[in-house]
């Protein structure tokens, strides 16, 4: 039978199965990709709705929505539930896990182990972990689920063996956006990979992400079509849904539409817009990274991997902030990653008869993050130590020859059989695996793409004093990017 992971977001809970190393999910996406499944629920005097039913009536009737429980667990009284008997925190987490999870089983059946993955904020400290797992251990107990342990989501997403390849030897940092907060988690490469800074940033999350979104499209829609989304609640939630598509499916432009008894009302928006709007968000995040991460000696932040999880890879310009303060090394990770880690992790953990005997974990060994392939082409981008912004390389050097890089707009390096314009040595040919490099020039700067048979892929801004480290299993070259001012004076006389 199959390991059980569950990812205890609120701004988007994911599930997936492992069986035998080989993962299944996420299930229950709810249509909405990484925010399918908010942590929300809906009290309509009589019953309980969670998930996306409770979505749909977020707009319509927001005093009888809760949408804090899972961000604040707690004993601690709640807003909703029958006149003088408010539920607690506690109560409406435990029955939205209960309903969660009987639709998630109804699909992937009962599973053998359950492993959850929490929030660090849940972890932060032993005061605040002592209280809120103490909760998740009176649900499980309460509803007899097979649990076998509980893991920092965070640290569980670095377990998802469907992660490229990335430099175990640097820090990660992991950037995770919830539905009241932002998290962002350092992790260094020791005997195992180990929590070694955190931070929250509350009112960074996707409740007041969207909600401002919604109030700036909404006033924007108001001048365009003197028509006021606001004066009807029913009206408000088509407008969120609009708008929440609109940050889901990457589209340049948003055309929104709203129809009354009487005519039509339509605007469009560009996704310009959506990043203006959304764009304190992405500063906050990278200014709270930055502050995180130890200076180097030249005075720029500490050279690490930059991992952002499916929601904050929505953040419209998130990716491009962390380039331009000089974090470039970017993975971004699947959706339900923390979930299928945690799976993966459980298939290691046996069930215990006693659960405070659980182990709570913030980190892991080595074994668990995916190593990397043996039969791709590894490529690595080691940034130039130079304090300054450098020059645009003029030329590509690799194994002592230099090949031109200006009057190209775009330029390739790989093996033979690909017919690049920089070739690789003579022993990556006899290697019959393919390996293809692409740059392009955009925007005034050299861009290091993607391409075939490449385990890790970044598109970053390349500069004078930067090298590729190219590796395709026992076979390695470097090749040194280097601006050369003077090319006339450096010709061999005849």
């Amino acid at each position: 039978m199959a390991v059980l992971g569950i990812e205890l977001c609120d701004a988007g809970f994911q599930a997936a199965t492992s069986e035998g190393g080989k993962a299944t999910g996420p299930l229950l996406e709810g249509g909405a990709g990484p925010l399918g499944w908010l942590g929300l629920a809906y009290h309509d005097g009589q019953k309980t709705w969670f998930g996306p039913q409770a979505e749909e009536a977020w707009y319509v009737r927001p005093k009888q929505i809760g949408h804090d429980f899972w961000n604040r667990l707690s004993r601690e009284s709640s807003s909703l539930g029958q006149p003088g008997k408010p539920l607690s925190f506690s109560q409406l987490a435990y029955f939205s896990l209960r309903d969660y999870y009987e639709r998630v089983t109804a699909v992937s059946g009962p599973p053998q182990k359950l492993m959850l993955a929490v929030p660090g904020e849940y972890l932060k400290d032993a005061t605040t972990e002592d209280e809120r797992v103490g909760l998740l251990l009176g649900m499980a107990t309460e509803l007899k689920l097979p649990l076998v342990g509980i893991v920092e989501m965070a640290c569980a997403a670095l377990c998802d063996p469907r992660l490229g390849y990335f430099d175990r030897t640097l820090p990660v940092l992991v950037a995770d956006l919830h539905l009241h907060g932002a998290e962002l988690t350092l992790f260094r490469h020791e005997t195992q990979f180990v929590r070694r800074g955190y931070t929250c940033l509350p009112h960074i999350g996707y409740a007041e992400l969207l909600r401002q979104v919604v109030a700036l499209m909404g006033n924007r829609f108001l001048r365009h079509t003197t028509f006021d989304i606001q004066e009807d609640g029913r009206v408000e939630q088509v407008f969120y849904r609009q708008t929440k598509d609109f940050l889901l499916n990457g589209q340049a432009e948003q055309h929104y539409q709203i129809s009354t008894g009487n005519r039509s009302y339509e605007m469009n928006a560009t996704r310009d817009q959506l990043g203006a709007d959304t764009a304190p968000f992405g500063q906050a995040l990278v200014q709270a990274a930055l502050a995180l991460l130890p200076k180097g000696a030249t005075g720029r932040p500490e050279r690490c991997t930059v991992a952002l999880t499916a929601r904050a890879g929505l953040l419209p310009g998130l990716a491009a902030r962390f380039r331009a303060a000089g974090l470039t090394r970017l993975l971004q990770m699947p959706a339900g990653a923390a979930a299928v880690g945690a799976a993966g992790i459980g298939e290691h953990r046996a069930v215990l008869e006693d659960l405070s005997e659980l182990p709570v974990e913030t980190a892991v060994p080595n074994a668990f993050v995916p190593q990397r392939q043996s039969g791709l082409c590894e490529v690595r981008l080691v940034k130039s130590r130079r304090a300054a912004t450098a020059l645009r390389p003029s030329h590509a050097i690799c194994e002592g020859f230099g090949h031109v890089l200006d009057n190209h707009t775009s330029f390739t390096i790989g093996t033979e059989a690909e017919a690049p314009d920089l070739a690789l040595p003579d022993d990556f040919n006899a290697s019959g695996t393919s390996c293809f490099i692409r740059l392009e020039l955009a925007d005034g700067h050299w861009w290091l793409l993607g391409g075939e048979g490449i385990e890790e892929a970044e598109r970053t801004p390349l500069e004078s004093g930067d090298r590729l480290a190219v590796r395709l299993g026992a076979c390695e070259t470097e090749v040194l990017f280097a601006y050369c001012p003077e090319l006339p004076a450096l010709r061999r006389r005849e």
